[in-house]
């Protein structure tokens, strides 16, 4: 692994286990800037299979607890807006490229921006919930920036993906924004803001590593013994 990878990787990291003082810092240097970060954010998160790894949820719920803090250049309804608009168009360009790439995309080789298996897992999992996968995935990393990309590879018919699209993300976006922001100014949240965060962050990583430890148990089981 070179240098540059390893020092973006330590970064990222860090900016997600301490997302509330880099937003804090980006709020001071950058003022309404901020917003257009934000944007870039959610709609490459949502929107490119190859961004899987940026923050989601943490980003919304830390970006409305800082809206609720005194003297906060921040709007929650404004982020609502506009994590919602980033969210919806990111999926869109996702189900875009996945139409036009197809079924083909499935023999990909692994890349350093490309796993396969995500691929793979995501269409497993749709095919277990069909078009409410797209709302489901909403609060799942990893298959979250999937499943837009599978719907358009099987062709989903347009009107239906976006119907799921626009629930999904209001769905989401409602929830881990406003939730911030209230929540954000409960006096324990207040003091206790790390702990918060790193439970989102645990939250929302379970259900991708329960699934990866049932299909990694599963495949040993199923393995003939020699």
């Amino acid at each position: 692994m070179d240098h540059s990878l390893t020092s973006f990787l330590s970064f990222l990291v860090d900016f997600i286990l301490h997302i509330d003082t880099h937003l804090q810092v980006l709020a001071a240097e950058y003022g309404l800037w901020l917003y257009a970060i934000l944007f870039v954010i959610v709609f490459c998160e949502t929107g490119l299979v190859v961004t899987p790894f940026l923050p989601g949820d943490s980003l919304l719920f830390a970006a409305g607890s800082l809206a609720s803090l005194p003297g906060s250049s921040l709007d929650p309804h404004l982020l609502l807006v506009l994590f919602f608009s980033a969210a919806l168009l990111g999926d869109n360009l996702n189900y875009l490229i996945g139409r036009k790439l197809g079924p083909k995309v499935f023999n990909y080789q692994k890349s350093r921006f490309f796993n396969p298996r995500h691929l793979v897992r995501t269409n497993s999992f749709f095919e277990k919930h069909g078009g409410k996968t797209i709302i489901i995935a909403r609060f799942i990393p990893i298959i979250r920036t999937f499943t837009p990309f599978v719907a358009g590879i099987g062709a989903m018919p347009y009107r239906r993906f976006l119907l799921f699209s626009i629930a999904g993300a209001l769905f989401w976006v409602g929830f881990f924004c406003y939730g911030g922001y209230f929540v954000g100014q409960l006096p324990f949240v207040q003091q206790n803001r790390k702990l918060i965060f790193l439970a989102i962050i645990a939250v929302s990583l379970a259900p991708p590593f329960i699934g990866y430890l049932k299909h990694r148990f599963g495949r040993n089981q199923d393995t003939p013994n020699c």
